[in-house]
């Protein structure tokens, strides 16, 4: 598996801790995305003592564990969200994209949290592979969210 990181920014994170939280469901896909995360990570530095990874049953679940990481004693300076939800024959799709980004969203926002939203919403698996740098790319902002001097 190949992923494309077609940024070349990069954020000194070496001394951030960073909470991933990544979905078993269309594990294929996820776990391309956790890769192409966790090799952002690296290359900004962020220490693997530092780095949390959680997986959950499907992309429902994200919010739930979010909102756990930001509350908890250890917080970490940013969070990550990963996930790929692919359209079906039934609205499901549309409930589950809603509940995923609007949860994200609320966690972010109550919690004062950067979170990288790296939530796939696609048509097919063939979408879904082409866009496996989603998880990079939703770590670079969740650290330049966390490393902002406002």
């Amino acid at each position: 598996m190949q992923i494309k990181n077609k940024k070349k920014i990069t954020f000194d994170g070496s001394k951030l801790k960073v909470g991933v939280v990544v979905s078993r469901f269309n594990q294929d896909i996820t776990e391309g995305l956790l890769v192409s995360a966790l090799l952002t990570l690296e290359r900004c530095g962020v220490k693997e003592k530092n780095i949390k990874v959680i997986s959950v049953a499907g992309a429902v679940e994200i919010p739930h564990v979010l909102n756990k990481l930001a509350k908890s004693k250890k917080r970490p300076d940013c969070l990550v969200a990963l996930a790929c939800i692919i359209r079906g024959d039934t609205p499901h799709f549309d409930y589950v994209c809603k509940m995923a980004q609007e949860g994200v969203l609320e966690v972010m926002l109550e919690e004062d949290m950067p979170i990288g939203f790296g939530v796939l919403t696609v048509n097919n698996k063939k979408q879904a592979r082409s866009r496996l740098h989603v998880g990079g790319e939703a770590t670079l902002a969740a650290l330049e969210l966390a490393l902002m001097k406002y």
